[in-house]
């Protein structure tokens, strides 16, 4: 079964709420788990905050956070996941920023660079990855990756129902 049937049965099940905030994957997450039947009991939308600005107009990630670690980062993906949650009042969110490339890397980010969070009440997590080959391909492991992370977190959640 795909990652994403799995969460969208997930949730249902818990009634449990989902909305996402991506930047380097373009609303491809959303995508995902909106092609499942049924994601609507479960799935309340989602942001492409692609600019900076976007990302502090849109889920009010601060201005200073991102000129203090940059719009890739490990606090800027906290900062996505926790805003977007707030912003749409759902249980849970899945944040994703990265370098997908192939321009944009630098020696401390190289492209490939991909920082995803999920927020929950009280707790948010957040994993690093460095991702290889063209833009199309990080893009795609981005996702599945945050898939998984979600799985993950609806795992530990509905365990603890």
């Amino acid at each position: 079964m795909k990652a994403e049937t799995t969460i969208v049965r997930r949730l249902t099940r818990h009634s449990l709420s989902l909305c996402a905030a991506e930047s380097c994957t373009g609303g491809f997450v959303a995508e995902r788990i909106t092609s499942v039947p049924g994601a609507s009991a479960c799935f309340e939308g989602g942001f492409v905050t692609y600019s900076n600005a976007a990302k502090t107009r849109l889920i009010g990630v601060p201005e200073e956070l991102i000129a203090k670690h940059g719009a890739v980062s490990s606090e800027t993906a906290r900062a996505m996941a926790e805003g977007a949650r707030e912003k749409l009042g759902t249980d849970m969110s899945v944040a994703i920023t990265g370098i997908a490339g192939p321009t944009g890397g630098t020696p401390d980010k190289p492209v490939g660079t991909v920082y995803m969070a999920v927020a929950r009440e009280g707790k948010t997590s957040v994993r690093t990855f460095l991702f290889s080959g063209t833009r199309h391909r990080i893009r795609r492991q981005a996702v599945e990756e945050a898939l998984r992370f979600v799985l993950d977190a609806t795992e530990e959640t509905s365990g603890s129902l």
